[in-house]
């Protein structure tokens, strides 16, 4: 029987998988991998500096560490007023675009600094040295999924176990799951207030996938609280993650989702991304149509070449 990693080591540009296959490959992977073992308390005040979602999963692995968290506008300006700083985590799935400028400024400070990435050949290691990176294992995946990418850094720091997580999607998730995403104009997330760090892993997977095109908001029950239904939208979907929600949107509108009981941050982006990649699967597929064309013009933005397929 064929696997979710088969699919992926197969598909082209005409046959790009959803989220949530890419999702369950992923948690195969992890299932089959060693991860590296990361000193995360190596430094007493480190930089944790990554762009987009490799900055989240920054906040997520040191959210037990007094660090400093930084993304590719704001690093310079936190190396220049805190002078506490004395490490650094650099995370970057590529190890490229942004994440060479600012290893080159990490080692013009003389910072030590580690590289949590999963490109063999990252340039900036390249500018660190191997001896000061970890290289994770990831899947072949499409642009910008960046899924096993960072769901194995969470990994290593939360040891959850693959094999359950992927079960209890399998056999409690998806049965939750409706098949009407495209009667609403508007997606609205509710998740555990001990995972609030992750809202902006979520929101970012919307923007990638449908950008304009359907409105989402992620947000934490107390959250919710504050003004964040002032407008009612009557095609507005609330999905509530492990969250019992009785007061939030039309009551015909609201959806629970279960988590795992011992459920932690690789878990919730897994449940969460699953769900995700069904309602790519029932919308018109903006993302497949126009990833071709963005990653010429990013790569263009970069100065390098940046594929549709991340190999």
């Amino acid at each position: 029987m064929s696997s979710y990693r088969d699919i992926l080591n197969t598909f082209t540009l005409d046959t790009l998988p959803d989220l949530d296959v890419v999702t369950f490959a992923a948690l195969e992977l992890f299932s089959e991998s060693t991860l590296p073992q990361v000193a995360y308390t190596k430094f007493n005040r480190p930089l944790v500096v990554g762009s987009g979602n490799a900055a989240v999963a920054g906040k997520l692995l040191f959210d037990d560490v007094d660090a400093v968290f930084a993304d590719e506008s704001s690093y310079m300006q936190k190396l220049s007023v805190i002078d506490t700083i004395d490490g650094a985590f650099l995370i970057s799935a590529s190890g490229g675009k942004h994440a060479i400028y600012i290893a080159q400024e990490l080692v013009k400070r003389k910072i030590p600094t580690l590289l949590l990435t999963n490109n063999v050949a990252a340039p900036a290691q390249q500018i660190l040295g191997a001896a000061s990176t970890f290289i994770f294992p990831k899947n072949r995946e499409p642009y910008t999924y960046n899924t096993s990418t960072y769901m194995g850094m969470l990994l290593s720091k939360t040891y959850e176990d693959e094999r359950s997580i992927k079960i209890f999607i399998e056999t409690e998730v998806l049965k939750c799951v409706p098949q009407n995403f495209t009667s609403y104009t508007a997606i609205y997330l509710i998740i555990p207030e001990q995972f609030a760090q992750m809202r902006e892993m979520f929101q970012t997977k919307f923007d990638e996938l449908f950008g304009p095109k359907l409105m989402a908001r992620v947000f934490t029950l107390e959250q919710t609280k504050h003004a964040k239904t002032v407008i009612e939208l009557p095609t507005e979907l609330f999905v509530s993650f492990g969250v019992e929600n009785n007061d939030f949107g039309l009551e015909k509108n609201r959806l629970f989702i279960p988590l795992p009981d011992d459920v932690d941050y690789a878990a919730l982006m897994a449940v969460v991304y699953v769900f995700i990649g069904h309602i790519q699967k029932q919308f018109p597929p903006y993302y497949k149509e126009r990833i071709e064309a963005y990653t010429k013009e990013t790569s263009a933005s970069f100065g390098s070449s940046i594929t549709p397929i991340v190999e």
